[in-house]
């Protein structure tokens, strides 16, 4: 039990609907805060290492989908534990060798201290490189999603996308969204709050009513 306590007092872990962490941080467009982005929402998104074929294409996938990302108010932030030249190096040679340009800027977190604050290290993968950690983070600056993966299997740019979506979509409306929404999609109502309200949610006419506590409607 001591041993688990020290690993994540060391290593960190931020949770859902809370701040997320505030960070400084050199990268390829100068130094960025997480207090920059606030007014926006943010996919902060760490990687290995440069200059590895998995990276690559996640890269590049967040590089075509950036304008989309940009539609619904979002930047996008990559990290991983390299320096600022060697960020550049890569950019370079992705531009090089795929006809690709990276338009987002690159933390270079030489010292862990952001990998760390979000938990991005994880040492049953490896001691010195961050895990494909996801997070999106609201205007606010409160963190609402998290994703990790693997090394080893490269990440679904759509779906990060489709989240950001939903999460927008929830906020604006009040609704939750199921499984695989899209938008345009029928979105969840939120279950009742008591027996009144759950009588009452049975003879909806303007929504797809199957039980009181599953309720869809459109938009």
């Amino acid at each position: 039990m001591t041993e688990t306590v020290e690993t994540n007092e060391v290593f960190g872990m931020p949770r859902l609907n809370e701040p997320a962490p505030e960070f400084e941080a050199p990268t390829t467009h100068g130094v960025k805060k997480l207090s920059d982005y606030r007014g926006k929402w943010l996919v902060l998104f760490s990687h290995p290492a440069d200059f590895t074929p998995v990276c690559t294409t996640e890269f590049m996938a967040f590089a075509r989908r950036a304008g989309d990302f940009a539609e619904v108010n979002t930047e996008l932030l990559g990290l991983s534990i390299d320096s600022t030249f060697s960020h550049i190096a890569w950019e370079r040679n992705i531009k090089e060798k795929f006809g690709v340009e990276i338009p987002f800027p690159i933390i270079a977190d030489l010292k862990m201290d952001v990998a760390k604050k979000y938990g991005m290290i994880h040492p049953g993968a490896a001691d010195t490189s961050a895990v494909r950690a996801t997070f999106i983070i609201d205007p606010e600056g409160i963190l609402r999603a998290m994703v990790y993966y693997p090394m080893t299997n490269g990440r679904s740019i759509d779906e990060i996308l489709r989240l950001v979506k939903a999460l927008q979509t929830s906020d604006e409306h009040g609704v939750a969204t199921p499984e695989g929404w899209q938008p345009g999609d029928k979105v969840i109502v939120p279950p009742p709050a008591t027996i009144q309200d759950a009588e009452e949610r049975l003879k909806m006419s303007d929504a797809e009513v199957t039980d009181w506590y599953f309720v869809k409607k459109d938009l």
